[in-house]
């Protein structure tokens, strides 16, 4: 059994303690322990050390407030135009999508916004719980796993920090209270060092945490060895990213002593350390009864088109579900209030909510066709006039109103089109649907005059139908009922994909990949990557080489994974920010009632995305007055 370093009566026994970094002095982080003299009381009892381990969950971000996500709002997936307006919402991630990121008053800036204050909470936990003259009515067993738990989370605070900052200080212990101030001017350690770092931390965790939940009503959103093991597959894939692994764009980049930040020579192995990470996490997982999510249907039955939508949606809104790996309860009401289209026509006119942010024209461009290849290499259909009219027939009314007009781009599409976008001429099937059956299902008639757009309507005119939970339904008057669930952080799909990405470039296209690339897709609906490829796409062979693979995975990523904060990093870390976050962000017209007119493409912003700055979040610059041995991110 691995050790945790369990102190008694104050000496060191098996392992060097990992403790923390906090401060009450200010500028310097958090690397000094704050109410020295209350501490004592904070671990006198297993109850109070409980209340204090929770203290070190609380630092965790609430990721679907869109608030403190950036992941959500400040890519290219989501826009609108109603952030503050009526008191709707406000968020800064927006504003960095538009390019307003700065070094006065960053965006998003977890450096001075807590993180390391979390990470100082769970030294001062770990240098506390691992000694066993503390917490005395604590068992050793529950002991461990409260080491494992504060463990985990003092390398996910790394983690995100990394992800945002690049390099970042490592914190591996609190200074003590009378230290002296040069002891306080940390330094950035190099990329490398962070993610080993890191990955050990996780690796220990993993060692004692338990394999699944026992109490789900107590216990729910605590982590498991099945969430550090895919936590670490995470951290690894990044590090292997072309934004970390040999980026010349970072060759010079050094500490003011003169150590280098980035190590700019690419390494392959770090590949196969990121493959073999993520497939002993899937093993984990599996082990522990973590499968991709099928609806289990109602009581009324429903067609194979509506039960394969309900599956690829509800593997993000039924709580807790059997994909999850790794959710965060509650709030996702307010997230969900956001979403709405109106297609009960029994709704009121306002029920206090409604479409305010809403998926890109581009975005709705990057699914695949039905046959499962992209638009623009299916050979078979046509997309070139996306905004040409055509008339929805019978055969297609579990995906289209029957005789509506829309557009081309809506004819044809993949299952998790018409799970994850609401639009006009679309029909949304909800637990509430008339008679509650596929006959039954909502339509939406959008377009200026029509039900539809009697409530807000978002400005790019795709509503993002697939992060509303099922049972949402609109009440008499101003008022609707909000299902709550868990938000996940990291779900098997994405877990799978990742496997897919980091043993392609390892080894290129070999079997697992398509194995593992292949279960994502079935559960949507399509088929094989080598089927779709070879019998419909205009480039055949592209899944046989591994340039071509890692395009397919890339798309199948982002498809999969949209509109759950995904994105956002992953064009970072594969540095496609550049290329993708310079182009105009566009939509529909939602001003017209003629279909023809609705159906006009409009730019709705000029995005800017400056490289190699904007790969990294900037550092506040007063930090970098008060502590010369910080340096800034290039650029900045």
């Amino acid at each position: 059994m691995q050790s945790f370093g369990i102190k008694i009566n104050g000496i060191k026994t098996l392992c060097i303690l990992l403790l923390f970094l906090c401060s009450c002095k200010k500028g310097f982080l958090d690397v000094v322990p704050d109410n020295v003299a209350t501490l004592d009381n904070a671990f006198a009892s297993k109850a109070m050390a409980i209340t204090y381990l929770s203290t070190c969950y609380n630092g965790l971000p609430n990721d679907a407030n869109l608030e403190s996500n950036p992941g959500i709002l400040a890519g290219d997936e989501i826009w609108t135009d109603d952030l503050g307006g009526n008191g709707a919402f406000a968020t800064e991630m927006w504003q960095i999508a538009k390019g307003y990121q700065n070094i006065t008053s960053p965006l998003a800036n977890t450096w001075d916004g807590g993180t390391f204050k979390s990470i100082r909470n769970c030294n001062i936990f770990l240098e506390n719980v691992t000694d066993l003259s503390k917490v005395p009515d604590l068992d050793l067993e529950t002991r461990v796993r409260w080491i494992a738990e504060a463990r985990f989370l003092k390398a996910y605070y790394h983690f995100l920090l990394l992800r945002a900052y690049g390099p970042i200080p490592i914190i591996d212990q609190n200074q003590p209270i009378n230290a002296p101030v040069p002891e306080l001017r940390v330094k950035r350690q190099p990329v490398d060092s962070a993610v080993n770092y890191i990955a050990g931390l996780l690796d220990s965790a993993a060692a004692h945490l338990p394999l699944t939940i026992t109490s789900q009503i107590t216990e729910l959103g605590r982590v498991t060895q099945p969430i550090a093991l895919s936590i670490k597959a995470k951290l690894l894939t990044m590090a292997a990213s072309p934004l970390f692994n040999g980026n010349p764009d970072y060759t010079g980049f050094a500490n003011k002593d003169g150590q280098a930040l980035f190590n700019t020579t690419y390494s392959a192995a770090k590949w196969q350390r990121a493959a073999d990470a993520c497939k002993a996490a899937i093993g984990v997982c599996e082990a522990a009864g973590i499968s991709l999510y099928q609806f289990p249907g109602t009581r009324y039955p429903l067609t194979d088109t509506t039960m394969t939508q309900m599956s690829i949606r509800n593997a993000v809104c039924e709580k807790w579900n059997s994909e999850i790996i790794w959710g965060r309860p509650g709030g996702v009401q307010r997230l969900q209030s956001l979403i709405p289209a109106k297609f009960d026509p029994a709704a009121g006119s306002n029920a206090g909510a409604g479409g305010r942010i809403g998926a890109t024209l581009k975005i709705a461009q990057q699914f695949y066709t039905r046959n499962g290849v992209p638009i623009d290499e299916d050979r078979t259909l046509d997309f070139s006039s996306y905004s040409a009219l055509r008339v929805a027939t019978h055969d297609e009314r579990y995906n289209l109103i029957e005789g509506y007009t829309t557009a081309r781009l809506n004819f044809d599409r993949e299952p998790r089109f018409y799970a994850d976008l609401g639009f006009d001429g679309c029909v949304w099937y909800m637990q509430n649907s008339p008679s509650n059956s596929d006959n039954g299902t909502w339509t939406l008639p959008m377009r200026s005059g029509t039900r539809g757009a009697t409530i807000s309507q978002p400005i790019t005119c795709y509503f993002l139908k697939k992060l509303l939970n099922w049972e949402w339904v609109w009440q008499s008057g101003n008022s609707y009922f909000s299902r709550d669930y868990s938000w996940p952080i990291i779900r098997l799909a994405d877990l799978y994909l990742l496997y897919a990405e980091a043993l392609n470039e390892a080894q290129g296209p070999v079997a697992d990949v398509l194995v593992y690339m292949n279960k994502v897709r079935k559960r949507a609906g399509l088929g094989t990557v080598q089927d779709s490829w070879t019998n419909y796409s205009t480039r055949p062979s592209k899944y046989t080489t591994k340039e071509g693979m890692r395009d397919i995975v890339r798309r199948e990523r982002l498809i999969e994974l949209c509109f759950e904060g995904h994105r956002f990093w992953d064009l970072k870390r594969w540095k496609l920010s550049a290329q993708e976050l310079n182009k105009p962000v566009m939509g529909w017209d939602r001003t017209q009632t003629d279909a023809a007119q609705y159906y006009r493409p409009q730019t709705l912003f000029f995005q800017q995305f400056i490289a190699p700055r904007d790969y990294f979040f900037p550092i506040k610059d007063n930090n970098l007055l008060v502590n010369d041995n910080l340096v800034q991110n290039p650029g900045w």
